[in-house]
């Protein structure tokens, strides 16, 4: 690290292929009268990518999807009990009582129409239900619906019909009837098979997987769980777990689940972005299981950026930089809509820009100094600007950050002064 600047508080940025990181320090300073100086360094490390993510949405269409999205209201109750309900055996009237997947339709439909060429987008949904038995209802993806198409980030075109064949699949799916959602939820064996296709394991791309589950994960006849031989161990998501055949299948794949994206994170370098929908993902052992998974997907909700909050209803952990929530959760279309809206900036940041706190930004370009892999460059039409937003790397200098690469780093180093 350079020599402290004297009389001068730093703001320190740097780019370097690898994940996103902060942290701060306070320098002890010489006083200066009249002139007052902040004191803040701040580091960031981030990866620079030239080309479009790849985004493999990965859509639970379970059974539980059926059920209302607020079961408080008075249309959503039958003679029989809640609608939805297999015991009821009566689906909902959406146009009066919104099903889960009614608002998951809606919101979908809005966020791949607005957001369709930002990415290039696919789809694959679980479970593959092969018949009434356990087994049938428990089956993981074996197909993808819509593939990651292979083309040019310029042709927006197409990436938005990519995006739109998406959203005719899931409005394709009924809210009642033949073809529903149905089954279980397969989820650590439908992400490894998502995770095992060609086009999720690029160098030049981020890869992600975006989970969007409304129930626990189950269906794992891997668990070594069973509710017949360790009873204690098997936290159970179905109304018994003691029947031979689903004595496994219905104990809570919880372990299994968050090594199967850390491994994918680890090994494959696909990020897996969760998103509960539902009441199962927001009250007993939701929170804890969705916390886990997004923490070892890598793509966990933070507070690392100075003066973010994690919500209202939520606390922000002050060494780890996380939000208690992990996961992003939704119970209903608007929701869902704002948690897609956050996902899809976070994906596409802009790495030729580095933000900076307006209250912290310099007041003019003879208070910031800007270095290029440990060289000094010049402000200038092919190297960097001061903007609104913070630092803009232009030009050729823009060029090279988008060419890098994890193994191909480029180090940019900002360090700036504010006036009090």
């Amino acid at each position: 690290m350079r020599a402290k600047l004297n009389l001068l508080s730093a703001f320190a940025v740097g780019i370097v292929g690898g994940a996103l990181v902060s942290a701060c320090q306070t320098y002890d300073f010489e006083p200066v009268e009249p002139l007052a100086l902040a004191q803040t360094t701040v580091e960031t490390v981030i990866s620079a990518r030239s080309s479009k993510p790849n985004l493999m949405v990965l859509l639970d269409t379970s059974g539980s999807m059926k059920l209302p999205a607020n079961p408080s209201l008075p249309d959503c109750q039958t003679s029989k009990g809640l609608c939805g309900e297999p015991a009821t055996q009566m689906d909902c009237d959406v146009s009066k009582c919104p099903t889960r997947w009614s608002e998951l339709q809606g919101a979908m439909s809005t966020f791949l129409k607005d957001n369709g060429a930002t990415a290039r987008m696919g789809l694959t949904t679980y479970p593959n239900v092969t018949g009434t038995s356990a087994a049938g209802q428990c089956g993981a993806s074996t197909a993808v619906k819509i593939p990651i198409p292979q083309l040019d980030d310029t042709d927006t075109a197409g990436l938005q019909s990519s995006a739109n064949g998406i959203a005719n699949v899931i409005q394709g799916i009924p809210n009642s009837g033949a073809g529903s959602p149905v089954g279980g939820t397969p989820t650590s064996i439908s992400l490894n098979f998502v995770g095992s296709q060609a086009d999720l394991q690029t160098d030049e791309r981020q890869d992600f997987i975006l989970l969007l589950t409304d129930g626990l994960p189950n269906c794992n006849d891997k668990n070594p769980n069973s509710g017949l031989t360790n009873p204690d161990a098997c936290q159970c998501t179905l109304s018994s777990c003691a029947t031979p055949g689903v004595d496994r299948l219905g104990c809570l794949d919880k372990d299994i689940s968050v090594q199967t994206v850390a491994t994918l994170k680890d090994q494959k370098k696909i990020k897996t972005i969760v998103i509960g929908f539902g009441a199962e993902t927001a009250s007993g052992a939701g929170p804890a299981t969705l916390n886990a998974m997004a923490e070892a997907g890598g793509f966990a909700r933070n507070c690392e950026k100075e003066g973010s909050t994690c919500g209202a209803n939520d606390t922000c952990d002050a060494t780890t930089k996380l939000c208690g929530r992990r996961f992003y959760q939704a119970a209903n279309q608007a929701e869902l809509a704002t948690a897609l809206r956050e996902i899809i900036e976070l994906v596409n940041t802009n790495p030729c820009l580095l933000t900076l706190d307006p209250d912290k930004a310099p007041s003019d370009l003879s208070l910031i100094v800007v270095y290029v892999n440990d060289e000094a460059v010049a402000a200038g039409d092919n190297t960097w600007k001061l903007t609104s937003g913070g630092v803009e790397f232009q030009g050729s200098t823009c060029d090279r950050i988008l060419a890098s690469t994890d193994r191909n780093p480029i180090k940019v180093e900002v360090r700036a002064v504010q006036r009090k």
